[in-house]
């Protein structure tokens, strides 16, 4: 029994080792190979790592079809607020769901499957396999598309999101225009 459960919970720890740990922040630098993120975390940057540029677009670029993923707050009545739409080259994790572990903020990845201009401001309904959404998007909600990256675009002042390994290597950079 005790070694049962001794299996069990190494298995369990190796699980969690496993599991990619996810870095938001601004790029403070970058030599080629480390990437420093808010002057603080350092991240390698390895020939399988995978960098992808968040490319400023309009609402006006989306059409009904594309694939998004909308972050959003939840406000008092249960209506969300999109803060950061991205579009995404292809499907990725379909659905609607708590956004870093929060009760007040929402990630939806689905298709778009209407947008009108409402009277609270433009709305997106966004579908997936068993649900939608009404997304209502400010004026001032960030809107990109995902295109693929070079380490070019690796400068100190860019927001990152990225997701590394137990060894540190970056999996995934989502970066973006440095912020002036």
């Amino acid at each position: 029994m005790r070694l049962l459960l001794a299996l069990s919970l190494s298995l369990a720890c190796a699980a969690a080792q496993a599991q990619p740990t996810r870095v938001r922040g601004t790029i403070s630098g970058f030599d080629g190979k480390t990437l420093s993120i808010d002057g603080k975390t350092k991240v390698l940057v390895g020939e399988k790592t995978e960098i992808v540029f968040t490319q400023p677009i309009t609402l006006a670029d989306i059409k009904p079809g594309d694939f998004l993923g909308v972050t959003s707050r939840k406000e008092p009545g249960g209506q969300l607020t999109a803060y950061e739409v991205r579009r995404f080259p292809k499907p990725l994790n379909p659905g609607h769901r708590p956004f870093d572990g929060r009760d007040d903020q929402t990630m939806t990845n689905a298709t778009v499957g209407a947008m009108v201009q409402a009277t609270s401001g433009r709305e997106l309904t966004m579908t997936y396999e068993g649900g939608a959404q009404k997304i209502t998007v400010p004026e001032n909600a960030s809107i990109s598309a995902l295109v693929p990256g070079t380490p070019k675009q690796l400068v100190p002042g860019a927001p990152v999101n990225l997701t590394h390994d137990a060894d540190n290597v970056a999996l995934r950079i989502q970066v973006g225009p440095p912020k002036l």
